[in-house]
Formats: structure tokens, sequence, C-alpha cells
């Protein structure tokens, strides 16, 4: 497995990482294709607290707790849930930030947290207060880095530059291009992208026919969706891969991508993401026909 730099850090991360998101109910089951990864040479492993309220912490932290020294565990925060509140709720406060960070330590049964990333993020938020707290949560041994996870312009720009993050996760695959605008700024400040959702909720993948709707996708009409991937199935038949691997390698290769985060439930998807991983960098031409056949789409809202 091919690693890279996390940004400034000094993390080397697995450049397919697994997305813990997509794990069960079932510990068993978890623990299983978890280890499974590890043994596949994934090393980034990223949950949140707010992922089954807690339970998929709780399940990362058992199943890799013998694995520990070995992996990379990246946890999120900020958004509250509990006693009188409906839901969960948007809290980027200090107390509550090292509250939450302190609960998502005792949940994953660790000391420390490789990587804990800010769990959304506005531009209203109290962003001295937010950096404060996590700076004294690095201060105090509790997390070795901090990053954000947002797809809003304005808050990339205000914590790549006012911050010490190290990364930013956001939606990135060849149906949502968006984040390609912002590439070169997060570069020029030594801010790696974290990259979630590389197959696009299945449609980059060869089960794509059942998941296309007649609501498209972001930007993309059901004709125009169907056609794209049709080319882009073309496109990585002929370069003799899978979709799939067409679609983690293209945000993989994009040099300010240090991980591509893919969840897995079963060992044959565990295998179709260990696949690109295998294979050699898309050639220029190969990435040039993907950039012809979808959308350079951009961010519309919340961009200053």
């Amino acid at each position: 497995m091919r690693k890279n730099q996390l940004g400034s850090s000094e993390l080397q991360v697995s450049e397919v990482g697994f997305g813990c998101m997509s794990l069960s109910d079932d510990h068993h089951a978890n623990e299983e294709i978890l280890h499974q990864a590890v043994d596949g040479g994934i090393n980034y492993f990223d949950t949140a607290d707010l992922y089954q309220f807690g339970f998929n912490e709780e399940s990362v932290g058992r199943a890799l707790k013998e694995k520990r020294k070995d992996i990379y565990i990246a946890t999120k925060g900020g958004n509250e849930w509990g006693e009188g509140i409906d839901g969960w709720r948007w809290n980027p406060s200090k107390k509550y930030i090292k509250n939450a960070c302190k609960n998502s330590l005792d949940r994953l049964q660790t000391d420390y947290i490789d990587l804990y990333q800010l769990h959304g993020g506005t531009i209203d938020d109290p962003l001295d207060e937010t950096i404060e707290a996590l700076e004294e949560l690095k201060k105090e041994g509790l997390i070795r880095y901090y990053g954000t996870s947002s797809i809003r312009p304005n808050v990339i720009k205000r914590f790549s530059s006012s911050s010490e993050i190290v990364s930013n996760m956001m939606q990135f695959s060849i149906l949502d291009r968006r984040p390609e605008e912002w590439l070169s700024l997060l570069e020029n400040a030594d801010i790696s992208v974290i990259a979630r959702g590389p197959v696009a909720k299945g449609l980059l993948t060869d089960s794509y026919q059942k998941k296309i709707t007649s609501e498209g996708y972001l930007d993309y009409t059901e004709d125009e969706l169907k056609q794209t991937i049709h080319t882009l199935k073309t496109i990585a038949s002929d370069a003799g891969m899978k979709l799939s691997t067409l679609a983690l390698r293209y945000v993989l290769d994009q040099k300010t991508t240090a991980t591509a985060v893919q969840g897995a439930r079963t060992k044959e998807q565990l295998q179709l993401n260990l696949e690109a991983s295998e294979v050699p960098s898309l050639s220029s031409d190969i990435i040039d026909a993907v950039k012809q056949a979808a959308k350079a789409s951009i961010y519309e809202n919340h961009r200053e």
C-alpha cells in the first residue's frame, strides 16, 4: 500500500483509507472487516462521534485496540446530541469541543487521537475559540493533529489562513469535481485533502445502474449521468481496470490528496478498494479523457 504524508504532519497515511461510516451495528462483523483492512495495508481509519451516536467509535476502538500502534485513528466532533436536543445540533464552542474529544477518546479506548477534525463549520463560528480548543487538546497530548471536514469555501479559506490544520476532508469524485478549484490553495498552505465519497454513492462502480434515479446526481440530470458513466466505464475498460478503480485513482492522483476514505461491508467491497492501490497512477491521457467526460462544477454557495 502506497503512503502519503498528511499535510505538514508526520503521519504517513495509506492512500486508500477506511471510511468507518459504512460499519454495521454488528460488532463482530465490524471487527472482521476492519482487521481485513489492516491486513490489506490500510492504516488510516476515519470515524466520527455522530456516526451511530457513538457506537461507531466504540466499535472501531474495540476492534482496533490491539492494533493501535500500527494504525492512525481519525475522528470528528462538533455535533452535539443528548437530552433536550432533537437529533443533533452544531456546537463549535471551546467547552463542547474539548468535552466531545474526551468522550471520543473513551469510546475509542485510546489515549490519543491521531487526527481530530471539526465536523462541519460555518463562517459565523467563533473561530478563535474553536482553534484555542483544538490547540489545547494538542498541547495536552490528547490529539496529535487537527483538521477540518468542510465543503464550504469560506470555511476552508478561513481555517487555511488562520489555523494549523493539516487536512480538510471533502466530498470528491469524478462526478463531484468541485474541490478541484481549491486544491492549489490547500497545497500552498501544506494542507492535504482527505477525499470522501470517491465512488459517488456507488455510481462509479459496476453496479451503477441500480444507483441511478430520476433525480440524477448533484448537477447531473438522469440522462447526463447515464451518458457520463457510460463514457467513464469505457475509459476504465480500455485501460484494463474496473470503474471503481478509475474513480479512486482519479482522486488519489491529485497531488493534494493524501488519502481517499471508502467504506466496505464485505470482503469483496474491501478488495475492490485495495485494488486501486495496486495499479499504476493514471496517465495524463486518461486523466484528460476523464476531465472531458465529467463536469468541472464549482461550489455555488458559501464562497465569501
